[in-house]
């Protein structure tokens, strides 16, 4: 742990960085199923659904680094191997090809656990007076929240 001084105890930083790894693995690994799902999909939806799957794993594309240099930030370093972020991860990987339908409800239900693992993230950052970290994680579960709500709306 690097010595920082930006107003964080040592032991918040550490404790803040921790649920941020948990966060990082869950993004990092609803990024490669919604890549997976993106390439494999088919059915009568795919065009809608190739597409939105693409624009899903972009933006996680783009927030797992955000997550990693945040982790950096408070002085920890960051995992990135599989192994890890399986160890981590509340999202679990799928197996096989799952039909479009169940694809869509696999990441529905995957965004909403990315978004219970954010809040508790959020609770430690702000018992932490970590606002840097609580602003990060608070615009991550309102993506999270929004996809889960597109995706569910597909269902019904």
């Amino acid at each position: 742990m690097t010595d920082i001084d930006i107003g964080i105890e040592q032991k918040d930083r550490i404790s803040i960085a921790d649920g941020l790894k948990r966060l990082l693995a869950d993004s990092y690994t609803l990024y490669l199923m919604t890549h997976n799902f993106h390439w494999n999909v088919v059915g009568p939806q795919f065009r809608d659904l190739h597409l939105m799957f693409e624009e899903q794993y972009t933006e996680l594309a783009t927030a797992v680094d955000d997550i990693a240099e945040r982790i950096r930030t408070l002085g920890v370093s960051v995992p990135g191997t599989y192994r890890s972020f399986a160890t981590l991860s509340a999202v679990k990987e799928v197996e096989g090809v799952p039909s479009a339908q169940e694809m869509i409800v696999i990441l529905s239900k995957a965004n909403e656990q990315v978004v219970k693992t954010a809040r508790s993230v959020l609770k430690t950052a702000q018992q932490g007076d970590d606002e840097s970290t609580a602003s990060l994680v608070s615009d991550r579960m309102r993506v999270h929240e929004k996809t889960a709500w597109m995706l569910r709306a597909l269902t019904q």
